[in-house]
């Protein structure tokens, strides 16, 4: 197994230069191929900027609008049968060279959109019904010969392009046919990089309030933005206030968050919402003056979730420190570390409503990865940013995930999603609790709507409910909301995900003490340690040095490698124990309450890989085929491969669906980026590099044949069998709904695609770039036999 962190380097890769010049148009006959095709990948910022001089055969130089042939077209309407077409004449130039074209800005949107988009979504995809055919002129010919641009996926760059220009103030442009025809492996890439990224970035500041405090969840009667800040930062809240004065017209409203909140007190703030307050950058006024401050930009994950999330932020910022942009990186840690300080934890989201829960832990990792591309000519703050950063996960590790009265089960010694938290989810669908709540409305003889004000406040006691959503903040804890893995028993389950990353926390920590403090970390925040050894049914049989009661003072203990090699030792003792199914070759969920490992199939199987826990045995067991005279097991990894990537579970662990048993969006046939990153990367750890390939190929292309077909749709979630966007289940596919040009995809979605592309060859991008289906491909590669099973390199 390979010790070495798998970083997922970007070679040469380098931040979005600031200050480039502006492009200048010049007429074809200017431009080599080489430099037409460098123009495809400017952004458009760079393109669209400025005005653009031109150059024709008829014209000199000029700033001036050249004269532009448009030629009115028929619009085209699908029940008129097959489209009719002039035959083809010299008014089409045939040269094979990149071509530039004279283009009316609005005139042309106008002529595409009444041709192309049949269904009216201003988007053009495969599904609209037009002739995919239109025809521009040449910039060689000031516009008066023309040249037809076809297909589905340049028309959709057409009117992205045309909507760019539009967005700089542009009427006319000279529109090179490189941008049209540009590589769409090489176009979504430096839109994620260039674009995406920057639209996705938010700051809670007076300049960025107004865009942050927007939340698509708030379903309730008070729609006014507010701001909680914690009652401690008193400074900050008054920055707050003094931007409420400022800016009237945002109706900003500034609340304070007690140091002790209660579940109870956190319901009641459920009628008014509002963002929660982050990390700053602190400006000392003069003396007798009041502090500014500055928020540190963070990257949102898009669409109805316009706020700082956890594992969410961990995957975009492995994209972001990818494509070069570190100090946004590096902002998301110090943002968790405020949360950690001030919120108890690192939080779901940074909302109201979800201040009693948080998501999966990632932040050690995080860490490292941020520390390993920092500036090494700053390496005296580089350290003490590290040993700051550490301690705070120490602290997030005993008190979130090790806390014995919640989340820790004292006898298995498993940590389980279990948050607190009174009443129903307030920011769900309005209803996607119908059907659980309708019995008990209708025992009582009242409305839905009023018996969840009276469950909400109180005034009515269902055990049964309690239990319900016990499981279901649980749910929302895990990240896989929703998953029948999970319905009605998560806040029972030691999950083989929440091991295998408290795993990576142990791991990670003892590393850091040894290699960069010395072996010997005293910690500055005061709080009570967790036990050890967990679990009580399980022998222990380590070192008697480490065993100690809860609650000592995290003050009082040194910390040494030592001690956390021991509680990652541990853990994987328990994870073998409770958790991995020699029969199977997988590891599964173990039920704390009923005392049985779960039937679910879930594809976080890979997840000991990423972090290591798993032996050489297991991680065979996971990716290899096992045969023998009587039987022929399917590997894990065959079991969830698809079409599109990896499965987030199997069929039959899913179930039959019905009108009583829908779809939930995180069971079969749903792929999601989380687990393709990590797989990727467990799978490279222990040598399995072909098999990475393979599967990362595989979901990159979905994304790629999604962004060809869909009009440039990035979303959250892909159907996996189908290879395709087209997933219908609880609250609708994220990131599919915008007009003209997609303009942030999602987020981690985007880094998925950005680290993937670093999985996979050479000779496997340009096969992507072709839109080669996988199964084509690999049929027809000489590693197809090796790869098969599970060879590695």
């Amino acid at each position: 197994m390979s010790t070495a962190p798998v970083l997922f380097p970007r070679t040469g890769s380098a931040a979005p230069a600031a200050g480039r010049a502006a492009f200048t148009a010049r007429s074809e006959s200017d431009l080599d191929e080489a430099e037409m095709r460098s123009r495809a990948q400017e952004d458009a910022s760079v393109i669209y900027a400025r005005p653009r001089t031109h150059k024709t055969r008829t014209l000199s130089e000029s700033g001036s609008a050249p004269h532009t042939v448009i030629r009115q077209r028929q619009t085209y309407h699908a029940n008129q049968g097959p489209h009719s077409r002039a035959r083809r004449l010299s008014h089409d130039e045939t040269s094979a060279k990149h071509r530039q074209f004279l283009v009316d800005v609005e005139e042309t949107m106008k002529l595409v959109l009444e041709q192309e988009d049949t269904d009216g979504n201003f988007q053009i995809a495969a599904t609209d019904k037009g002739p995919k055919v239109f025809a521009l002129g040449t910039a060689s010919s000031n516009g008066y010969n023309s040249f037809e641009i076809r297909g589905t996926y340049m028309l959709s760059n057409l009117l992205q392009e045309l909507a760019l220009a539009r967005d700089h103030g542009q009427k006319k442009i000279v529109l090179d046919e490189a941008r049209l025809s540009e590589n769409p492996v090489s176009r979504l890439s430096r839109m994620i990089r260039y674009s995406f990224w920057s639209n996705l970035t938010r700051r809670i500041d007076g300049d960025g309030l107004e865009a942050i405090c927007a939340d698509p969840k708030n379903r309730g009667r008070n729609q006014a933005p507010r701001i909680y800040v914690p009652e401690v930062e008193v400074q900050m809240r008054k920055y707050y206030e003094r931007i409420a004065k400022e800016k009237p017209h945002l109706g900003l409203i500034v609340s304070t968050i007690p140091r002790d909140f209660t579940p109870e007190w956190v319901r009641d703030r459920n009628e008014e919402p509002g963002i929660l307050a982050l990390a700053m950058t602190e400006i000392k006024g003069a003396e007798g003056e009041d502090s500014d401050f500055k928020g540190i930009p963070f990257v949102v994950p898009g669409a109805r979730f316009n706020e700082l999330y956890y594992w969410d932020s961990y995957f975009v910022s492995l994209g972001l420190i990818s494509d070069g942009h570190i100090d946004l990186a590096r902002g998301i840690v110090e943002h968790f570390l405020f949360e950690i300080k001030h919120y108890g934890k690192i939080l779901n989201g940074n909302r109201s409503y979800y201040l009693c829960r948080s998501q999966p832990p990632f932040l050690t990792d995080l860490i490292l990865q941020v520390f390993a591309n920092l500036n090494p000519e700053d390496a005296e703050d580089n350290m003490a940013w590290l040993k700051r950063a550490i301690q705070g996960a120490i602290r997030e590790y005993h008190s979130v995930w090790m806390d014995a009265s919640l989340r820790l089960d004292a006898l298995t010694g498993l940590s389980r999603y279990r948050p607190e938290g009174v009443g129903i989810p307030p920011e769900t669908e309005a209803s996607h609790f119908t059907y659980v709540l309708q019995p008990y409305a209708d025992e009582l003889g009242i409305s839905v709507n009023e018996f969840t004000e009276k469950y909400t406040a109180g005034d009515v006691s269902v055990p049964a409910l309690d239990e319900y959503f016990l499981h279901d903040r649980g749910v929302r804890e895990s990240g896989h909301d929703t998953t029948y893995r999970f319905e009605k028993r998560c806040a029972n389950l030691g999950t083989i995900d929440l091991c295998s990353l408290l795993y990576k926390y142990e791991v990670d920590i003892a590393t850091v003490v040894r290699d960069h403090l010395g072996d010997s970390l005293d910690l500055e925040d005061d709080y009570a340690l967790s036990a050890f050894p967990f679990g009580t049914e399980v022998e222990y049989k380590g070192p008697s040095e480490f065993v100690a009661e809860a609650g000592r003072r995290s003050t009082q203990v040194k910390q040494t490698s030592a001690e956390w090699f021991v509680r990652a030792g541990r853990r994987k003792q328990l994870a073998d124990h409770y958790l991995w199914h020699e029969g199977r070759g997988l590891y599964t969920d173990y039920d704390c309450a009923k005392q049985k490992q779960s039937l679910y199939d879930t594809v976080t199987t890979f997840w000991p890989m990423w972090c290591g826990m798993a032996s050489e045995h297991q991680a065979d067991k996971i990716i290899k085929s096992q045969a023998d005279a009587n039987t022929r097991r399917k590997s894990s990894l065959v079991k969830f491969e698809a079409l599109g990537g990896l499965l987030s579970g199997t069929e039959s662990s899913r179930g039959r669906i019905s009108l009583a048993r829908p779809n939930r969006q995180w069971d079969y046939p749903a792929a999601w980026p989380p687990h393709q990153i990590m797989a990727w990367g467990g799978m490279q750890k222990y040598g399995y590099f072909h098999d990475a390939q393979r599967v990362a190929y595989r979901w990159l292309y979905m994304v790629t044949i999604g962004f060809v077909e869909a009009a440039g749709c990035v979303p959250e979630k892909f159907n996996a069998v189908e290879a395709s966007s087209n997933i219908d289940a609880e609250y609708g596919n994220q990131g599919t709904d915008f007009a003209l040009i997609p303009r942030e995809g999602f987020g981690w979605t985007n880094a998925s695609y950005q680290l993937g592309l670093d999985v996979i060859t050479l000779h496997q991008r340009r096969a992507l770039g072709t839109l080669t289906s996988p199964d084509v491909f690999f049929s027809r590669s000489h590693v197809t036999a090796n790869v098969a099973s599970g060879d590695r390199e």
